[in-house]
C-alpha cells in the first residue's frame, strides 16, 4: 500500500508539472526551487499579462493527511534583469545642463555621462504630457491619445488624453513580470477630467501599472505647497513645516522606498520612474541654492553671450561637430545689449533662480543615485536620465512673470511691476517664470523652444545612460537619431522581457519605438540609426525626419506671445523648410528653395505617417481647445450643493464660475462668541476666490463675512459684511457678469439674511483658468491663502462654525453668446 501511494503521488506530481509548464509557456521559463514548494519562482513568457494561473499541482483527497499541498510559483523577471531608474526633468532645454555644454552645474547628470553614454540626437514631442505618454508606452503621442497636453484635450482619438487599453504601459509590463514598480513626481497623464476623488483611477499611476505613487497630478505645481498625492490620497506634509520643498521630499521618499525594497525583498528588481517638476515653472529652489548660483554670476553677461559660451562648450565636448553653425538669434526676441539696466537686473535674477532650480533638482537626483550605490545596487541598475520633456519654455512671455498663471490668462506683467516680487523671487510668494530670451538660450544651438515640434529647439533632449558591465564605454558620445518612444523597447531588451500580446485579455498594438541597446556596443558607436522615420506635430506645427533629412513647417505663431487671435489655416497657412541634418545638425541651412522635389516628397511622407498614427485632424487653435467641453463630472450642471468639509477637488470637478454670472449661498450656524474660517474657496495666492468669516486682529473684526476675489495676485477686490452673531445665517454672494466674453468684469452683491451688506464692481475677472495646482475646498483652505495683507490668514483656516448647506448656481451665457466671445460655459 505505501508503494502504491508513492507511485500515485509521483504520477500526480508529474502531471502537475506538465500542466504547469504548459500554462507558463516553458520555452521562456526559468524555474528556481521545486515547483509547488513555497520558495519556488518562475519567469513567464510575458505574452499574456497577467499570466494565467497555473493549475493546482498537488493532490486533494478526503483527508489532508492523505493530500499534497502545492503552491503556485512566484513570478520573477529573467535572471540578471537589472533595476531600472528612469529619470526625466521638465522644460529643461538641451543646452542648459553642464553635461551638454550648459553653464549650470549638473554633477549627477555628469556622473552618469562619465560612467556611460551621452546621446546628442534624442527627441521629445515638444510638450509635457505628450512626451510622458510616449515615454511610458513606447508609442507615438497621438497613438496614445496625447496629441496635446490634457488641459486642451478634444474628442478625437489622437487628442482625447486617454491612453488606449490596447497600448499598455511599461509599468504594467514590468509589474506583471515580477518587478516592483513606482512613480515619483509629476503625473501629467491622468486626464484632468478624471483627477478628482471620484475617479476613475485606471489612468492614475496606480492604474497604469505603478504600484506606488508619490507626486502631483497636472502640468505644474508649487514646490512649496504642491497638490501632492500618495497613491490616490491627497497629503499635506508642508503644513506647519517651514522650509519643506518637494524636490527634497521626493528624493527622500524615493530613497526610503528603494531601501525598503532592498531590505524586504533583496532579490526583487525594481523600476523607479523619477520625474521631478523642475525646471517647469514655478521655479522654486531653496534660498541656499539661489545664493549658490547667484554667487557664480553665470548669467550676468546676458542671453546672447551665454548662448555663445554654451555653443563653444558643446563643440569642445563633442556634443556638436566642429563645423556646426550656431543658428541666428530671432528677430522677435530682443538682443541683450538693447535692454535697459532695470530689465537686465530683473532678467538676471530670473535666470539665477532658474539655474538654481536645475542645479538643486540635479543635486536631489544625485542623492537618489548615491543611495542606489550605497545599497550595493549601482552595478545592477540601468540608469536613463533624460534632460527635459521638451525644449526650454518661453511661456514666461517676453518679460518673464512672478506668476505663471498670468501667462495662461493672457496677461503680461510689466518689468517695473515685477520688482514688487524681486526680493523673494523663487520663494513661496512667487510662481515665477523667466523671460523668453533665456528659453532660446537654454535651447542652444537650435532654433525655437517648447511647444514647437518642427525644430530641434522644441524637441532635442540631452540623454545619458549607464549600466556597468553592459554599457562598457565610459564617457562615450552617440549621435544616432532617437526618440522618446525608444525608451520602452530599450528597457524591455535590457530586462529580457518581451512586449506582451495581450494585457487583461486585450490584444496589444505593436510598440512603435526601437531599442537603443545596439548603441551600447562600442563597435556601433557610428552605426546608422535604427530609428529611420519619425513624425512630429504639436498645435499645428509639424515636421518629419527620414534618413537624415528633416522637413519642417515654419511656426506661424510665437510661443511667447499668447493671444486669442485667429491662427492661420492649419494646412495652407504654413511654409515648409528642408534640412540635411546629417551635415547640418543645428538646422541652420534651409534647402527648401533649392530642393523643392525633396521637400514635396518629405511633406507627403509626413501626411502618410499622420494618417497612420492618429495625428489627423490637424488643429492649430489653443484657446478654443482650452475652453472646449469635456466629459467631466460637471458637464451640463448648473447647480452644486455641499455641506460640512470637502477638500482637494480639482477644477474639473468643481463649479466653474469663470466668465459667467453666478450665485453662492451659504447656510451656516455660528456658535456663541462668533466664528472664523473659510466657507468655500478655489485658488489661492496666485488667483482665485473665497467666501469666509474674518479672523480679525486681537479679537476685533472677527466673524465678518467676506468675499475676496484675487485677480492673479495683481489686484484683490473684497466685499465685507457686519460681524455675525450666534445662530443660523444665510450668506449670499451674487455676481452679475458684464459678459459674454473672456475676463469680463461685473458687479457683485454680498447679502446676509436677505439684506444687502456690500456692493462692488470689478473691471476684469480671470478669463481662462485658476491656478491648476490649487483646488476647490469647502470648510477650510488647503495650500496657499487668498489674502495678502487685508484679511490675512494662515492655512488651513478651518471654519469654526457649521456649514449646513452650500449652493452654487451658475448662469451660463447662451451658446451663441459664448461662441461670439470665443469661450464656453
Amino acid at each position: 500500500m505505501p508503494a502504491r501511494n508513492s507511485l500515485f503521488f509521483l504520477r500526480c506530481a508529474a502531471l502537475a508539472l506538465l500542466a504547469m509548464l504548459a500554462a507558463v509557456s516553458v520555452s521562456a521559463q526559468e524555474v528556481s526551487g521545486t515547483l509547488g514548494s513555497p520558495s519556488a519562482t518562475t519567469t513567464i513568457s510575458g505574452k499574456q499579462l497577467p499570466p494565467p494561473d497555473p493549475k493546482f499541482g498537488g493532490v486533494i483527497r478526503e483527508k489532508a493527511s492523505e493530500s499534497k499541498a502545492w503552491w503556485p510559483p512566484r513570478v520573477v523577471p529573467p535572471k540578471g534583469a537589472p533595476n531600472v531608474l528612469l529619470i526625466m526633468t521638465d522644460d529643461q532645454g538641451f543646452g542648459a545642463p553642464s553635461t551638454f555644454g550648459g553653464v549650470i552645474p549638473t554633477p549627477a547628470m555628469d556622473r552618469i555621462a562619465r560612467s556611460g553614454l551621452r546621446y546628442t540626437n534624442f527627441h521629445s514631442t515638444a510638450l509635457c504630457s505628450p512626451t510622458r505618454a510616449a515615454l511610458i508606452t513606447g508609442r507615438n503621442h497621438h497613438s496614445v491619445g496625447f496629441g496635446v497636453v490634457d488641459e486642451i484635450a478634444t474628442g478625437f482619438p489622437g487628442y482625447d488624453s486617454i491612453i488606449p487599453i490596447e497600448k499598455g504601459t511599461v509599468g504594467t509590463i514590468l509589474k506583471e513580470n515580477g518587478y516592483a514598480t513606482s512613480w515619483f513626481g509629476k503625473d501629467h497623464n491622468t486626464p484632468s477630467y478624471q483627477s478628482s476623488q471620484a475617479g476613475p483611477f485606471n489612468q492614475w499611476p496606480n492604474g497604469m501599472g505603478f504600484e506606488y505613487f508619490y507626486g502631483f497630478v497636472g502640468g505644474d505645481a508649487s514646490q512649496w505647497q504642491p497638490n501632492l498625492f500618495r497613491n490616490t490620497t491627497a497629503i499635506y506634509p508642508f503644513l506647519d513645516n517651514p522650509g519643506w520643498n518637494l524636490e527634497t521630499a521626493m528624493a527622500d521618499e524615493a530613497i526610503q522606498h528603494i531601501k525598503e525594497l532592498k531590505e524586504i525583498a533583496p532579490g526583487k528588481p525594481w523600476f523607479v520612474y523619477y520625474v521631478p517638476g523642475a525646471t517647469h515653472a514655478p521655479h522654486h529652489p531653496t534660498p541656499e541654492w539661489i545664493k549658490k548660483i547667484s554667487d557664480m554670476h553665470l548669467f550676468d553677461e546676458g542671453w546672447n553671450k551665454v548662448r555663445e559660451t554654451i555653443f563653444a562648450n558643446q563643440k569642445r565636448l563633442g556634443i556638436m561637430p566642429a563645423d556646426a553653425k550656431l543658428t541666428p538669434w530671432p528677430e522677435g526676441l530682443p538682443q541683450w545689449d538693447t535692454l535697459s539696466l532695470e530689465e537686465k537686473k530683473l532678467f538676471i535674477k530670473q535666470a539665477d533662480v532658474y539655474g538654481a532650480y536645475l542645479a538643486y533638482a540635479d543635486n536631489e537626483i544625485g542623492r537618489v543615485i548615491q543611495a542606489v550605490e550605497n545599497l550595493g545596487e549601482l552595478d545592477n541598475t540601468l540608469i536613463i536620465y533624460i534632460g527635459g520633456d521638451n525644449g526650454a519654455s518661453a511661456e514666461g512671455m517676453l518679460n518673464g512673470t512672478p506668476n505663471e498663471f498670468t501667462t495662461f490668462n493672457g496677461v503680461s506683467v510689466p518689468v517695473k511691476d515685477q520688482f514688487l516680487w524681486y526680493p523673494f523671487w523663487g520663494s513661496e510668494r512667487t510662481f515665477p517664470h523667466f523671460a523668453a530670451g533665456w528659453a532660446w538660450a537654454m535651447d542652444t544651438p537650435f532654433k525655437w523652444v517648447k511647444q514647437v515640434p518642427s525644430h530641434f529647439g522644441g524637441t532635442a533632449q540631452g540623454v545619458v545612460m549607464s549600466w556597468p558591465g553592459h554599457i562598457p564605454e565610459a564617457g562615450g558620445v552617440r549621435h544616432q537619431f532617437h526618440h522618446v518612444i525608444d525608451i520602452v523597447p530599450t528597457i524591455l531588451e535590457a530586462t529580457g522581457i518581451p512586449a506582451p500580446d495581450t494585457i487583461n485579455g486585450i490584444e496589444q498594438r505593436p510598440i512603435e519605438g526601437v531599442s537603443m541597446a545596439y548603441t551600447w556596443d562600442q563597435a556601433n558607436a557610428k552605426a546608422p540609426t535604427r530609428h529611420t522615420t519619425q513624425y512630429f506635430e504639436m498645435l499645428g506645427n509639424r515636421a518629419i525626419y527620414h534618413d537624415g533629412w528633416v522637413a519642417a513647417t515654419t511656426p506661424a505663431t510665437l510661443p511667447w506671445e499668447l493671444s486669442n487671435k485667429t491662427p492661420p489655416d492649419v494646412i495652407t497657412g504654413y511654409n515648409w523648410e528642408l534640412y540635411n541634418v546629417r551635415e547640418d545638425p543645428t538646422q541652420f541651412n534651409d534647402l527648401g528653395a533649392k530642393m523643392p522635389e525633396k521637400l514635396k516628397e518629405m511633406e507627403s511622407l509626413f501626411y502618410a505617417e499622420a494618417k497612420k498614427y492618429n495625428v489627423l485632424p490637424l488643429d492649430d487653435t489653443t484657446l478654443a481647445r482650452w475652453n472646449t467641453p469635456r466629459p467631466s463630472l460637471t458637464a451640463g450642471r448648473t447647480e452644486f450643493t455641499y455641506s460640512g468639509e470637502l477638500t482637494g477637488v480639482p477644477a474639473s470637478a468643481a463649479p466653474d464660475i469663470l466668465d459667467k454670472s453666478y450665485t453662492i449661498t451659504a447656510e451656516v450656524e455660528i456658535p456663541e462668541g462668533g466664528a472664523e474660517g473659510m466657507i468655500v474657496t478655489q485658488g489661492g495666492r496666485f488667483g482665485g476666490y473665497g467666501l469666509f468669516l474674518s479672523k480679525g486682529e486681537l479679537g476685533i473684526g472677527r466673524s465678518k463675512p467676506v468675499f475676496l476675489y484675487n485677480l492673479l495676485d495683481l489686484k484683490r477686490t473684497t466685499w465685507e459684511g457686519p460681524e455675525l452673531g450666534s445662530g443660523k445665517h444665510t450668506i449670499v454672494f451674487d455676481f452679475k457678469s458684464d459678459g459674454p466674453g473672456l475676463g469680463k468684469g461685473g458687479t457683485g452683491v454680498l447679502s446676509v439674511d436677505g439684506k444687502e451688506v456690500a456692493r462692488n464692481s470689478m473691471e476684469h475677472t480671470i478669463p481662462v483658468t485658476f491656478p491648476e495646482d490649487e483646488t476647490f475646498d469647502v470648510g477650510q483652505d488647503t495650500r496657499t491663502p487668498l489674502a495678502l495683507i487685508e484679511y490675512r490668514y494662515d492655512v488651513p483656516f478651518k471654519f469654526t462654525g457649521k456649514i449646513d448647506k452650500l449652493t452654487f448656481k451658475l448662469e451660463p451665457f447662451a451658446p451663441e453668446q459664448r461662441a461670439a466671445a470665443g469661450g464656453s460655459s
